[in-house]
Parts: structure tokens; sequence; C-alpha cells
């Protein structure tokens, strides 16, 4: 085991457990992970993407579109097919779900601390560059969860 213990109300990780969303998602990229939050602090570090996605307006065949959006056209030939205004509905119908979802969960005592080297969690340093958030697997276990995941999402979208 190693030495280096966290934290669970440490701004510089975030934490989550591998599980299923009770929803299912199509768009929404926090949706399509099986990452769920853990600690308070990973909860609002995950908000606040989102709220950063969200804000973010791309032009897509003349439709002003938020950064979910975007997201989901440029890497899904699925959502490439659906109608601009269906998608627009469903990207909004998904992130209220989504923020529903995670406004329930169930958090670890924010007065805890685990073990960074252990394979019970799913465990990301966050590194700030420039104005972006970074998140990096902190253990060898996530680091193999993080390949596969990214895999499975990407398969997910096609």
């Amino acid at each position: 085991m190693s030495e280096k213990i966290i934290k669970l109300d440490d701004i510089n990780y975030a934490i989550y457990k591998i599980g299923n969303w009770k929803n299912k998602y199509k768009i929404n990229q926090i949706g399509l992970s099986n990452e769920i939050p853990l600690t308070k602090t990973t909860y609002e570090h995950v908000i606040s993407s989102m709220n950063e996605i969200r804000n973010s307006e791309f032009e897509i065949n003349g439709n002003k579109v938020n950064g979910f959006i975007a997201i989901g056209y440029s890497t899904s030939k699925n959502i490439q097919e659906m109608p601009m205004d269906k998608l627009i509905e469903l990207e909004k119908e998904e992130f209220e779900n989504i923020k529903n979802e995670l406004d329930n969960l169930e958090f670890l005592d924010p007065k805890g601390a685990i073990d960074l080297d252990n394979e019970d969690y799913l465990i990301y340093k966050l590194e700030k560059e420039c104005h972006v958030t970074k998140s990096k697997p902190a253990n060898q276990f996530t680091l193999d969860y993080h390949i596969n995941e990214i895999k499975r999402i990407e398969d997910s979208l096609n």
C-alpha cells in the first residue's frame, strides 16, 4: 500500500466509484461514463465542468448549440443523423436528468481519508492548465479503468 493518504475533501482530487446511472444517455458525456462521484468536492467539479460545457457555444449547420451537442455531433454518426431540434431537446432532457441524479447522490464522509493506491475507487489528480482543469489518473487502477472507459464510450457513440 502507498503511504499517500488523500483527504476526502481535498479539492486537488476527484474520487469516483464504478457504477451505473439510473437513466440512459446519448449526448451527455458525464452520463455516458460509468464514473459516479463519491465526494462533495468531486460533485462540485462535475457540476462546474457540465456548466462550462453547456455554456460553450458552437455553430453547426447554422444552429447555435452548446458544447454537449457539439461534442456529440462531432463524435457520433447517430447524433449527426438526428434533426437538430430533437437533438437540442434531447440534450436539455439529459442535462436535467443527470443533474437530478447528481443532486441525489450519497457522498463519502468529507472528514474521512483514503489511500491513493487502492482498487476500490477511481482517483484523478486535478490540475489547472491555463483556465482548464485536467483530470489525470492518480494510480494504476484508475489509469487502466480510464483507458478501457474511453474505448467503451467511443464504441457506444457509433
